[in-house]
């Protein structure tokens, strides 16, 4: 039997190193060749790493949420035959044979049943006590408090047969108390994944960028009116318009009377660079977090256009298909948290870009026409800026040329 050495793969122009965020395997398992052995996220995209060879997992190299090396080893498989490279090339961990089963090299030796002995470690009464999720899991179900079971595993850990000796030996579950009762329970979680990727980017982006915000409410009631006429009358082959294509057009004849805003901000080398094209990154929830795909080439596409981008973007963020050149290289970006969008919002800026526009519910108000007061559809536009690029001014004559194009939404489509 020989060995065969996975090494964390070459997964982009640039990137150094990956993050385990899963395992789909572990030491003992079998495997074939093209079964996924495990997942890793760069700063771009998350790659699942396939198995070149059928065999057994030796031993994992990382652990979930580990940072690994391009071309460090991530795991060992056995292999039939001589393999990649002789066994002992390279320490690996040792791995406990199953009860009965000699190690590898290593002469069998008749296995005699041990009785289990309890050996319980004190616990301080108010110690959080060691068990696994499932050995939780089971005592939630059956309403047993762990702290009253003995554990005999390492450091006190109570494994299942601790749970089964306990309740075998005629323990009664929690009684059901009535009215009110203090809860002390707590849950670690571990930040890994996509999560921590949220997390590393809005901190650079809120200690390293100062920014302003500037609030601004907008009457959408005739925005709305032509939207509504425009969805009556689609294709079936067309999607349907939210507010958001309307808004990136408004971006887009926005950007080119005030081209400074449309631009990254290289700070440590102290360099603006402003872009002609509009790459508009959306931010966009799905299951696993917050993502930003990217609309590219706004200023090239059309209301129905930008809609049908959008929407195939969002489906294949949120379905984990969206390729790494998609979530990447914005110049501006779109907040937006629909009917859940509250008054007013404080959004934080895609680092590198120096502007982000929050999109506010919509919401119908009083408004004075002068006579009287009429219903109208009114929503805020929240929007932050790079202070360090933008002057609050500038700022302000940036919202203000968009409410403009959206109070009277033909001028979004009246070009020169």
């Amino acid at each position: 039997m020989g060995e065969f050495v996975i090494r964390m793969p070459d997964v982009g122009e640039g990137v150094a190193e990956a993050e385990l965020v899963e395992w789909h395997v572990k030491p003992g398992d079998p495997v074939r060749e093209d079964m996924v052995l495990a997942a890793v996220m760069t700063d771009k995209a998350t790659v699942e790493i396939p198995s070149p060879v059928d065999g057994t997992v030796l031993w994992l190299g990382a652990e979930v949420g580990d940072t690994v090396a391009v071309k460090a080893p991530l795991l060992r498989i056995e292999v039939a035959g001589e393999g990649e490279s002789p066994a002992a090339a390279e320490p690996v961990a040792e791995v406990e044979p199953a009860a009965g089963k000699p190690a590898e090299g290593k002469p069998a030796a008749k296995v005699e049943p041990e009785k289990p002995v309890e050996r319980p470690v004190r616990r301080e009464p108010e110690a959080r006590p060691l068990a696994s999720p499932a050995v939780r899991l089971r005592a939630r179900e059956a309403g047993v408090d762990l702290r009253q079971v003995a554990g005999t595993g390492p450091a006190g850990r109570i494994t299942h047969d601790d749970l089964d000796r306990f309740v075998a030996q005629g323990a009664q579950p929690i009684a059901a108390a009535a009215g009110l009762a203090r809860k002390t329970a707590t849950e670690e979680i571990k930040v890994t994944g996509l999560r921590r990727r949220i997390a590393e980017k809005m901190r650079l982006a809120s200690t390293r960028i100062p920014h302003i915000t500037y609030v601004e409410e907008v009457d959408v009631t005739d925005l709305e009116d032509l939207r509504a006429t425009m969805n009556a009358g689609r294709r079936p082959d067309q999607p349907k318009l939210t507010i958001l294509p309307f808004l990136m057009r408004a971006l887009v004849k926005t950007l080119a009377e005030q081209p400074g805003i449309n631009a990254t901000f290289d700070d440590d080398a102290g360099i603006v660079t402003r872009h002609s094209a509009v790459h508009i990154g959306i931010a966009t929830q799905t299951p696993a977090g917050l993502t930003v795909p990217v609309v590219r080439h706004a200023e090239a596409r059309s209301i129905w256009d930008a809609a049908a981008e959008l929407t195939r973007l969002a489906d294949a963020a949120r379905n984990g298909t969206a390729a790494r050149e998609e979530l990447s290289g914005s110049t501006i970006t779109i907040t937006s948290l629909g009917a859940l969008g509250g008054i007013v919002t404080t959004p934080i800026i895609n680092h590198p870009e120096v502007a982000i526009v929050g999109v506010n519910k919509i919401a119908m108000r009083p408004v004075w026409d002068g006579s009287q007061f009429v219903p109208r559809k009114i929503m805020n536009l929240s929007s932050s800026f790079d202070h360090r690029i933008v002057d609050g001014w500038d700022a302000a004559v940036f919202v203000q040329r968009i409410k403009a194009l959206l109070e009277t939404p033909a001028l979004i489509f009246i070009e020169g």
